[in-house]
């Protein structure tokens, strides 16, 4: 992959160390409304450009920017929280009506 990516990466104010990457093009559009809303406010952090090679605190630019060509966005978690955080999050989608908590 030798293409650059500009990208705006949001801070979730509920779920700390949660961070939102998306395109600086689709912005928040592509992003599902489920997870938008389990995310709580966002708040603009920062852009950057990716590219290949270019290192990144808390993840592997390669496995962002594929998920920003596929997804639109990438979703960042604190390390130990992530597990716990997608397995609400697809019990939500399975069962909309269900009331889920994220920790």
């Amino acid at each position: 992959m030798s293409e650059k990516i500009i990208c705006k990466i949001y801070r979730s104010e509920r779920q700390q160390g949660a961070y939102l990457f998306t395109t600086m093009e689709q912005d928040l559009d592509p992003v599902p409304a489920l997870l938008l809303a389990k995310l709580g406010d966002l708040v603009e952090a920062m852009s950057l450009l990716l590219e290949p090679g270019r290192q990144l605190a808390n993840a592997n630019v390669e496995t962002v920017m594929t998920a920003l060509r596929d997804d639109g966005f990438y979703l960042q978690m604190p390390p130990g929280h992530a597990a716990t955080f997608e397995a609400s999050l697809a019990a939500l989608v399975a069962n909309p009506s269900a009331k889920q908590t994220f920790s």
